[in-house]
């Protein structure tokens, strides 16, 4: 992936692939999306895809496959014990990070789960720079909590710091004199940190985090399910690694922590997941629990032709124009939005772009989900279906009381080579139509809020017949039939 100048001056993203397939979507009339979104009960994880027409909820699984993936399929042997495909797999990783270890397991959740009961105990707390959501679920349910240390610049929607993600040293250090190296269970360092803005991690804090934590004597795990873009931004944004190649960075990353894992739905364009260590009494603990709860050890829970397809995709991260085109294209998506006026985090980071819903319906109370309003609005408007991150994505307090959250954001995921220049420039569009009708988007309440990750199957309602309203103000903009 590549940016070009065009004799006006402007630069664009340059696709460094062809299409060989495509695949129908459709954008249904204005009047359909707000009724699908009622029947969704104002949660886009519960829309239907066929109803989607551009589908932004996620990078996961839903990147694009290469010609070598497909063909790599056909090799794959179907042994439930002893599978050739996972050791061509194996011997992928560990080349890859220098590990001796490879425990596969069916994704980036389930490896979670292992190392959680592997590692975590009551009232153990799990540093890192920022919390996902199913890695502080599996926290929490073994009886641990979970302190954030990113550093300050990290929390702020707008900035021009180029490693947002990175874990803040002196909270480091004060959290392991202040909690004791044996009431910690890890310091967890996720790469592209997704719940604020895909922003990556520097190599040189990677290097002083894991310097501070072997001298103290804590274990450190690394999500590696964003590696990809986070490998484009230390090659773009730190000058030491211009011009070292990517596999050398990636066994650097590999040698200075403990455990790493990662979600092959996202790491490898396939499915899938696994996790890579050394350390031969930890492996020997997290080997019994992969048959109880993925699968034996040569598939944990995998698909064989999945496996060989990851193992393709591994070997394709190496490759510059691979990795680069999720982050140009968000750049692009980023700059669009930013040049019609709608708040979006800054700088560009992986992932996705995302918008700033705190800012964009600050008429909207933060216990009223304003990210959900706004992701429920966006399909209304457009189709496109983004997901919240933002209140709505937290867990309650203990006492029944909102977490609420420290940002307030709608990601639009940008899956590795699946949406156009053009689609890009649809969304930006309809966004900035939002924009300019903001005040009459209003809040949500649950109508069914389940336990835990109630973002995924909880149903809301909207406060008031705000959709109704916006629909019916498009239709007269659009000229859209209700």
């Amino acid at each position: 992936m590549a940016t070009v100048k065009f004799r006006s001056g402007e630069r664009i993203p340059l696709e460094m692939h062809r299409a060989r397939m495509v695949q129908k979507i459709s954008l249904l009339p204005v009047d359909e999306r707000l009724a699908k979104i009622r029947e969704a009960g104002f949660n886009t994880f519960l829309l239907k895809n066929r109803d989607v027409f551009l589908d932004m909820l996620t990078d996961s699984g839903t990147n694009v496959m290469s010609d070598n993936q497909f063909a790599a399929m056909f090799q794959a042997d179907d042994s439930y014990a002893g599978s050739e495909t996972f050791f061509r797999l194996e011997k992928v990783l560990v080349d890859l990070f220098g590990k001796k270890h490879f425990l596969p397991a069916h994704q980036g959740r389930a490896c979670e789960h292992i190392i959680a009961r592997t590692l975590v105990k009551p009232d153990s707390t799990a540093i890192m720079n920022y919390h996902f959501t199913t890695t502080k679920a599996h926290i929490t349910l073994m009886g641990g909590k979970v302190e954030e240390i990113i550093g300050d610049e990290g929390m702020k929607v707008q900035s021009k710091l180029p490693f947002k993600g990175n874990v803040d040293i002196d909270k480091l250090k004060e959290a392991i004199a202040r909690l004791g190296k044996d009431n910690i269970s890890f310091v967890r360092i996720e790469a592209g940190t997704n719940l604020v803005g895909g922003q990556p991690v520097s190599m040189a804090n990677m290097r002083e985090v894991t310097g501070i934590c072997k001298a103290a004597g804590i274990k450190t795990v690394f999500d590696a399910s964003l590696l990809a873009d986070n490998l484009y931004f230390i090659k773009s944004r730190e000058k030491e690694f211009e011009k070292i190649d990517i596999i050398d960075i990636t066994r650097e990353i590999g040698s200075m922590m403990d455990v790493i894992y990662f979600s092959a739905r996202k790491l490898g364009s396939s499915r899938g997941g696994g996790i890579l260590t050394s350390n031969e009494e930890m492996f020997s603990r997290m080997r019994e629990l992969v048959p109880l709860y993925e699968g034996f050890l040569t598939y944990g829970g995998m698909s064989v032709r999945d496996m060989e397809a990851t193992a393709v995709g591994l070997i394709e991260t190496l490759d510059m124009d691979v990795i680069s085109q999720t982050p140009i294209f968000v750049e692009a998506l980023c700059n669009e939005m930013q040049a019609k006026g709608v708040p979006v985090v800054t700088p560009p980071g992986g992932l996705g772009c995302h918008v700033d819903a705190a800012a964009f319906c600050d008429h909207i109370d933060q216990e009223e989900y304003p990210a959900g309003a706004l992701a429920a609005a966006l399909f209304i408007a457009s189709g496109v279906r983004g997901m919240e991150r933002g209140t709505l994505s937290e867990q309650r307090n203990p006492d029944g009381s909102e977490q609420l959250a420290e940002m307030e954001l709608v990601r639009l995921a940008l899956p590795r080579r699946v949406y156009t220049l053009s689609q890009i420039k649809f969304v930006a569009d309809r966004f900035a139509w939002l924009y300019e009708n903001r005040k009459m988007i209003g809040g949500l309440r649950f109508t069914d809020e389940p336990k835990l990750l109630r973002f995924f199957i909880g149903r809301l309602d909207a406060i008031g017949d705000w959709p109704e309203k916006l629909a019916k103000q498009f239709e007269e903009d659009f000229g859209e039939s209700l």
